[in-house]
């Protein structure tokens, strides 16, 4: 191995995703919390904030995991469903992979063994774990909370317009 190729290969390689998500309950038995984002929950350490305000959430792309199949019986409290939207190699060995998870977009740093053992490509369905101890937080502005879901209208083709 060449210096140049060492070098390169020591590089860090840094991705995060940042997201917005509001205090659904806190669970002081186990010393966590259970936050609401766009697209489902996260468990993580004890936050300071109240129930039902703002945090903003910092997800490091190395502290994100790629399963294949639903992942079951693991420590990995964080499991989300989505799609795989990119792949992109970079210096060795890493390779980003870019979730999409409804209204989210969530990085994995994984390495390019990992992208050719698990033949991860745009398109795949897949999970991305994160573990709760890995995720940091910060208080936001209220305004900035994610606003629930509304239903869709359902129009009654028997009925007519008002």
């Amino acid at each position: 191995m060449s210096d140049q190729t060492a070098t390169a290969a020591a590089a860090p390689v840094a991705f995060a995703t940042t997201l917005d998500a509001r205090v659904l309950r806190h669970d002081p038995q186990w010393g966590m919390s259970t936050l609401f984002f766009g697209d489902g929950e996260l468990r993580v350490p004890m936050v300071a904030a109240p129930v039902d305000t703002g945090v903003r959430v910092t997800i490091d792309a190395r502290d994100v995991a790629v399963a294949l199949t639903r992942p079951m019986d693991v420590s990995i409290t964080n499991r989300l469903p989505g799609t795989i939207v990119a792949v992109e190699r970079l210096a060795a060995p890493y390779a980003r992979v870019t979730f999409d998870l409804g209204a989210t977009r969530l990085d994995a740093l994984v390495t390019w063994e990992s992208v050719e053992r698990l033949a991860l490509e745009p398109g795949l369905s897949a999970w991305a774990m994160i573990k709760s101890v890995a995720i940091g937080n910060e208080a936001v502005r209220p305004a900035d909370l994610p606003s629930p879901r509304r239903w869709p209208v359902v129009r009654n083709p028997d009925r007519a317009p008002p």
